[in-house]
């Protein structure tokens, strides 16, 4: 797992009273807005390696999600449909203008949850490493995830997150609780095939070719939204009618995938796109 979990660009740091939380983002440099969320146990410095990168040509807004990093967690359970509240909140109080909306597994189902509920509000979707079915991922893994709660919070300790949580947390004591949080909301069963199929802006899905989830999977999200169903044509035609796409990245893992240089490019390749098909996709 890299351990390069610091901000190698200077953002500047601000808090935002949204929907009850206060939360914290960061702001890197100028352009189309991007709202970037991290994964969980993370914190927008998860991509440091990769943040100038982003910041060259948008203005990143990098998001502390509930519970994470610099913003301190409130009494209600950590979903990514209520923290999806959240980042729409944020957008409007931001007054941002279709924000380009790029989310990593746990910020992945974040942002895709903020695309499906508030599609006048976001540009285009990434959503990577976020599998949309808690069958899709094997069993072995949800067992692991089951022991995921505060008793494990010692063993943690020499890990990238624990130290990034003691470092920048308002309450440093609370990573037990964090854990805790996590854990049960790994528990639960979820399908959120139905929100996919509703997208109504350009999105990509992407994967590692070793992720949590098997590429198989991601095909299948690729299906909802219209993607591999056909030849796509000489000049394209055949391609998803809303602009989806989908990359699935070689030599990557769940763990690696959020600062490689490769993940970078395939994002940016994908939101400098034409943009102004983006408008008739909306209304499609």
């Amino acid at each position: 797992m890299s351990m390069e979990w610091t901000a190698q660009s200077s953002g500047a740091g601000e808090y935002a009273e949204v929907n009850g939380i206060n939360l914290y983002y960061e702001t890197h440099g100028t352009g189309h807005p991007m709202i970037l969320l991290h994964g969980g146990l993370g914190s927008g410095e998860m991509f440091g390696p990769i943040l100038p990168t982003f910041a060259e040509n948008h203005q990143v807004i990098a998001v502390d999600l509930q519970g994470h990093g610099r913003t301190a967690d409130i009494a209600r359970p950590l979903d990514i449909r209520l923290m999806a509240d959240d980042i729409g909140a944020l957008i409007d109080h931001l007054g941002l203008d279709r924000p380009d909306v790029v989310g990593y597994s746990l910020g992945g189902g974040v942002a895709l949850h903020t695309a499906a509920k508030y599609p006048e509000k976001v540009g285009r979707l990434v959503a990577t490493s976020a599998h949309v079915r808690r069958d899709a991922i094997p069993a072995e893994m949800l067992a692991q995830q089951g022991q995921v709660n505060a008793a494990a919070a010692e063993f943690m300790k020499d890990t990238p997150m624990y130290e990034l949580y003691q470092r920048v947390a308002p309450r440093p004591e609370d990573f037990g609780r964090l854990l805790d949080k996590i854990g049960a909301a790994m528990a639960q069963d979820f399908d959120f095939s139905e929100e996919v199929r509703g997208l109504r802006m350009p999105t990509l899905i992407v994967a590692a070719d070793a992720d949590m989830a098997p590429p198989s999977h991601y095909v299948e999200v690729f299906k909802l939204l219209d993607g591999g169903l056909r030849d796509g044509g000489w000049m394209g035609e055949g391609r998803p009618k809303g602009g989806h796409a989908l990359a699935i990245l070689p030599g990557l893992t769940h763990y690696d995938i959020h600062d490689s240089p490769l993940w970078a490019a395939t994002v940016l390749a994908f939101l400098d796109a034409d943009k102004g098909a983006d408008k008739n996709a909306h209304q499609a």
